[in-house]
């Protein structure tokens, strides 16, 4: 199969039943991918049910894997449930987060932790996974965030515990490049989904689609395609992280 072709190809994804996740799930169906599609808990469940019922109707095989995956042992299962299903992995990508916003003096020990496993650990040992597991030529990719070029408060849990994931992304490009694995993060802006407005006061809001140089929030239907292109024809580009956020932050 041509590296540009997911057609047949397995692609797993962390965190694939919403959002961007639910929409990249949906565009790699309707390009022949087989799926293999994420979600963390029952909360998650309908929206993982009718992400599944959209891939179907594609015409795509897939399957749904249920974990938290601050366990290290359920991304492990997950790994080997799509190799259980489907003998192969072609691309992994690791959707997941979460956001605290919270001034630095009132961030308690068990947020600190909670931060540091969701968005820290579950990438660390994800993308030791697929380095495990992906066939050779493989491509593996995580979302972190624009805030890794911000100079701001409030977010030091969340912009800190996703910074490793740039240091993860170049080890394992460097250590995975001999079989062809390109290894890549995506960094967004403020992304108009649930997963944004949770944490944020009118006025913040107000705020963030102000301060891109192209205004407005970041779209993920922006983001999907720049993922996929990655995982494709993209794949010369490792172990890198391209910041997607209209002028949001820049380095």
């Amino acid at each position: 199969m041509a590296r540009n072709d997911v057609n047949g190809k397995v692609v797993l994804i962390a965190g694939g039943a919403k959002n961007l996740g639910g929409l990249l799930s949906r565009d790699f169906a309707a390009k022949g991918a087989k799926l293999v599609i994420h979600y963390n808990s029952e909360s998650t469940k309908t929206d993982a049910e009718k992400t599944l019922a959209d891939v179907h109707a594609a015409g795509a095989e897939a399957i749904l894997v249920q974990g938290d995956l601050t366990d290290v042992t359920n991304i492990t299962k997950l790994f080997d449930e799509a190799l259980a299903k489907f003998g192969r992995i072609d691309i992994a990508i690791n959707t997941v987060g979460k956001v605290l916003k919270k001034p630095f003096v009132d961030t308690t020990e068990e947020e600190y932790d909670s931060m540091s496993d969701i968005n820290s650990k579950v990438a660390y040992f994800f993308i030791q996974e697929a380095g495990k597991k992906l066939n050779d030529n493989g491509k593996i990719c995580t979302i972190v965030t624009s805030l890794l070029a911000a100079y701001t408060g409030f977010y030091s849990t969340y912009e800190g515990m996703k910074a490793p994931v740039e240091h993860f992304t170049r080890a394992a490009s460097k250590e995975f490049g001999d079989r062809g694995i390109s290894v890549t993060a995506v960094a967004p802006g403020p992304m108009d989904t649930p997963f944004f407005y949770g944490q944020e006061s009118e006025e913040a809001v107000a705020y963030h689609k102000s301060a891109s140089a192209l205004g407005g929030l970041t779209d993920i239907k922006d983001i999907a395609p720049l993922v996929e292109f990655l995982v494709t024809d993209g794949w010369w580009i490792t172990g890198q992280t391209i910041f997607a956020n209209g002028g949001y932050t820049t380095r």
